[in-house]
């Protein structure tokens, strides 16, 4: 299981630059006008987890597979989008098909890249998309509660259940908030009628600030402008150079560490960006381990064992019994699946069991 992460932002901001970068690969055309990206580009990225090679040590496994997320890199958004403007309708058909939201913001200065309203303001380009995505969940929203309204006078039992979630939705569109503010403390039951709704803003956002090489790892004062209107959202921001990103995506891993390190970063952003991609749609990982391959598998945190076996295979969840479950400091630490055995430290977990982030498991089920 992994998610799929809709890159979006301004014409000329970096988007495709990043693309490319995450997925090494020259598929999407970066070039310096604007909608250069007509369809969408999809590419999956493997999951980088140190975990994944110290599980495979421990087990001698003959193969890694980690977890992959895709990414989607959808053509740059103007202002009147809402409206149809520029390619409006495509970005935002393309946007309802993601899960989260990659929001590329231009941190830095370069006279020989045009920006579409011709300033470098990255909290002002931030609004424009924002405000774009509300206007068309508030056309969307209008129309459709309409219905819902007399469905629910009715006494329609759906209406009545869906309508609260869209009349506080409605609610925050008209004082020109994003939807995806509700995502805090709300029910799961509450979560799936949002979800269904299918609403742009209601989608979790990662602003990711695009600087220039020499700022890579200090960030500037665009940087920090966007994260105090991030904090002020509740959101997350990543700084990361696209340039470099691509760059760093064509060396081989020595080169590609030696080069990271001349410019004071530890890691690539591409390990910046999926951690904190993780943590944005609270995703785990737990773990598979053989002689035959180390797997990494994406869930939900909170998601239960038996869930966590479905996504291997829905047989498994349908014939679930039991998972044994080793945590993976002890299985490090004590050599492996049968060592932590001996030890007492694996245990045979019910259907009630809430996966942990790091569980090394075998699921047992009737076929």
């Amino acid at each position: 299981m992994g998610f799929k992460c809709g890159i979006v932002g301004l014409p000329n901001v970096g988007k495709s630059t990043l693309f490319n970068a995450l997925t090494r690969t020259a598929a999407a055309q970066a070039a310096n006008y604007p909608f250069c990206t007509i369809e969408p580009n999809t590419g999956e990225v493997a999951v980088p987890d140190p975990r994944l090679q110290k599980l495979a040590t421990t087990a001698k496994s003959k193969e890694i597979v980690p977890t992959r997320i895709s990414f989607v890199d959808i053509a740059g958004l103007v202002r009147g989008a809402s409206k149809g403007e520029g390619l409006g309708n495509q970005f935002l058909a393309n946007i309802r098909e993601v899960d989260a939201i990659v929001h590329v913001l231009r941190c830095f200065e370069d006279d020989d890249i045009t920006h579409v309203e011709g300033r470098i303001d990255p909290v002002a380009d931030a609004e424009t998309v924002e405000t774009e995505l509300m206007l068309a969940d508030l056309d969307s929203l209008e129309r459709r509660i309409v219905q819902f309204r007399k469905r629910a006078a009715s006494k329609d039992k759906e209406a009545t259940t869906i309508l609260p979630i869209m009349e506080q939705a409605l609610t925050l569109l008209q004082d020109g908030k994003p939807v995806r503010l509700l995502l805090n403390g709300i029910a799961a039951e509450d979560l799936a009628i949002l979800q269904g709704l299918n609403l742009l803003t209601s989608h979790p956002v990662l602003y990711v600030c695009n600087v220039s090489e020499a700022e890579a790892a200090t960030g500037n004062e665009h940087t920090a402008a966007v994260e105090k209107m991030a904090t002020a959202q509740g959101a997350k921001t990543v700084v990361i150079s696209a340039a470099i990103e691509a760059e760093v995506a064509q060396l081989p891993d020595e080169e590609a560490k030696e080069f990271l390190a001349d410019l004071g970063l530890e890691e690539p952003g591409l390990d910046k960006l999926i951690r904190a991609g993780y943590e944005l749609l609270h995703l785990i990982t737990y773990f598979t381990v053989g002689p035959k391959e180390t797997r990494a598998w994406t869930v939900h945190k909170g998601a239960k064992a038996p869930q966590a076996a479905g996504v291997i295979h829905t047989d498994f969840e349908r014939g679930f019994i039991r998972a044994q479950t080793i945590a993976y400091t002890d299985f490090i630490a004590l050599g492996g699946e049968v060592p932590a055995k001996e030890a007492g430290k694996a245990r045979d977990e019910g259907k009630e069991y809430v996966v942990q982030d790091g569980d090394v498991m075998l699921f047992k089920f009737n076929t």
